[in-house]
């Protein structure tokens, strides 16, 4: 079980984008696509063949996980992600700092 998955709302701790939030979008090993973090300015060379217009196009680039951190609605901040097992045997992520369950 991971700590970070696909969907989660998330907080960037380090680099220009410090302090945004946004979900994940796409999960890359090591890396993560977080929406609206990290955009960069790209420089598209037209290709007829297929279809794409050249131009100054606007992306997100990946980010690495160690730099970003699972947002708390509760607290308002960033949080750490513990793991317990429920009665019924199910393995479930909390937030260490109020315990509070993650996923049902």
């Amino acid at each position: 079980m991971q700590k970070l998955k696909q969907g989660d709302e998330v907080i960037v701790l380090i680099g220009k984008d410090k302090g945004k939030r946004g979900r994940i979008s796409k999960f890359m090993h090591e890396k993560v696509l977080v929406e609206g973090v990290n955009r960069v300015k790209k420089h598209q060379k037209p290709n007829p063949n297929a279809g794409v217009q050249g131009g100054i196009i606007e992306k997100e680039m990946p980010i690495h996980k160690s730099n970003i951190a699972l947002y708390n609605s509760a607290t308002k901040k960033a949080d750490k992600v513990g793991f317990k097992a429920l009665d019924n045997g199910n393995k479930v992520r909390y937030f260490k700092s109020n315990n509070e369950i993650i996923d049902v």
